[in-house]
């Protein structure tokens, strides 16, 4: 979701979605899985733009003409019936995640960039946001032990991933935001960014610890090549949010959102460490909604800030020097977007208890960053709420709030024009009678990861063991509480 950036914090805000008009590169075959078909009738999709991870944006610039190499189609098979149960909900969503990352990604060896993954479908041919290869990288591994693709067939796509990255241009050990899918190289003229590299390098270790040997050397190589003092401004002791080479740096993550990650993998770096002081600096402004319990909240309220670390770091039973309980502080967040959204239900046509979640998504007039719920900014009036509901929103809060997260689950299943190959579309809005056409990467990336920590932690037993993120915790000094 920072996802896929969409704003700086500084106000810098940009049209998402994503570029270059749409089309329908033929799917990769995946050999065990067999993804669900769409049923809504098809509509022409609106023209994309980028999608940012959200908090920043890029600047308009000519769209690359890259597409996928021809591949055979999979046999696909039509998703559960409109009574299913929630274990063939979830199955749903989490086949359909998992088809996306799989499908959609480079697969023609010969290519410079063989294991890039597009930043949505169908829009944007051609594009590929690099926090959609870090959410590809986790969903590999949550693909074999379900069964959807071997370990052989996995272990083949992540090693000609990461060497596709290691050949990337980079800046100091940084990625740039969006790439061409076919040449590996920047588009649109998109930043380097330090949380969407963050995304990507939680992806890299996870696949490097789960296949190991020749995989987990060349993981430890890019990761040990970030040099994350070079992103931080040392009389402020802030990371930056962007660099681009034509005019440096911009915005900074001094307020909290989904940026986590980043101070734990500086902190755990064993070549160019940052200590602990960044992660104490930003602003955690504590306020709530209507009588719930307060928490430390993001300035938009979208409901990703409070979801993409936990994707990969378990705060379960964790606090930090001051107290904080980033686990707690995420169910508390998690509470108030669906008593607001219950609060709201008369307000609108979609939102209410079996529809909540307000965060960055596509929008009836494209990709909207603001979307979010009190509490917000400083006087609750920085969020944009117009009755537009991600369904990964409530999805991905399945750890936080797991029954209204099922409940949710169910009704948005109810809703064909929702169901899609790659599982539910991007959000949608009664008031509007509007349905996004797109699935979006680190929307479906989000979902997969945290129903997969919900059923059996998978995420967490490989990426928690790993010694680079329990040396960075330790440095930043969140423990288990006693």
């Amino acid at each position: 979701m920072n996802k896929r950036w969409f704003i700086f914090i500084g106000l810098l805000v940009l049209a998402a979605g994503c570029g270059g008009g749409p089309g329908t590169p033929s799917p990769v075959f995946m050999p065990v899985v067999t993804a669900p078909t769409v049923v809504a009738t098809p509509s022409p999709p609106p023209t994309p733009v980028p999608t940012p991870t959200p908090t920043a944006t890029m600047p308009p610039s000519p769209t690359p003409t890259a597409t996928m190499p021809p591949s055979p189609t999979p046999t696909a098979t039509m998703p559960p019936t409109p009574t299913a149960a929630p274990a063939d909900v979830i199955a749903f969503e989490m086949k359909g995640a998992f088809a996306f990352f799989w499908e959609q990604a480079n697969t023609d060896p010969q290519s410079p960039g063989y294991g890039l993954v597009r930043d949505r479908y169908p829009g944007s041919p051609g594009i590929a946001s690099i926090a959609s290869v870090g959410f590809a990288l986790t969903a590999y591994p949550i693909g074999v032990e379900k069964g959807y693709v071997t370990r052989e067939q996995a272990a083949e796509r992540v090693r000609g991933t990461l060497d596709t990255l290691l050949r990337l241009e980079r800046e100091h050990g940084f990625f740039y935001h969006f790439l061409d899918m076919k040449t590996g190289r920047r588009a649109w003229n998109s930043e380097v960014s330090s949380i969407d590299t963050s995304i990507l390098l939680m992806g890299v270790l996870t696949a490097g610890d789960y296949f190991g040997g020749d995989i987990q050397a060349r993981a430890e190589q890019i990761y040990r090549e970030v040099e994350w003092p070079w992103f931080l401004d040392p009389s402020r002791q802030m990371f930056y949010m962007a660099y681009w080479p034509e005019r440096g740096f911009e915005s900074y993550w001094d307020f909290y959102a989904e940026q986590l990650m980043l101070y734990v993998l500086a902190a755990g770096s064993p070549t160019h460490p940052v200590d602990e002081q960044p992660y104490y600096r930003f602003r955690r402004r504590v306020s709530r909604y209507g009588d719930g319990e307060p928490f430390i909240h993001s300035w938009f309220g979208s409901l990703f800030t409070y979801q993409f670390s936990h994707a990969w770091l378990d705060f379960r039973g964790t606090v930090d020097r001051e107290g904080v309980d980033w686990f707690t502080n995420s169910v508390r967040a998690a509470r108030a977007h669906y008593d607001y959204a219950v609060a709201m239900q008369h307000k609108f046509k979609t939102l209410g208890p079996l529809a909540w979640g307000l965060s960055a998504c596509d929008g009836p007039n494209g990709y909207e960053g603001t979307y979010g719920a009190p509490p917000s900014g400083y006087d609750n009036k920085a969020h944009k709420v117009d009755d537009t509901v991600p369904p990964y929103a409530a999805i991905a809060s399945i750890l936080f709030l797991p029954d209204q997260a099922l409940q949710a689950m169910d009704n948005y299943y109810r809703i064909p024009k929702l169901r899609s190959r790659y599982g539910f579309r991007d959000a949608y809005n009664l008031s509007r009678n509007w349905y996004a056409t797109d699935v979006i990467g680190i929307d479906k990336g989000i979902a997969l990861l945290m129903l997969a920590n919900a059923e059996n932690d998978l995420v967490y037993r490989i990426t928690m063991n790993n010694p680079h993120i329990r040396r960075g915790l330790e440095r930043l000094s969140i423990v288990p509480r006693r």
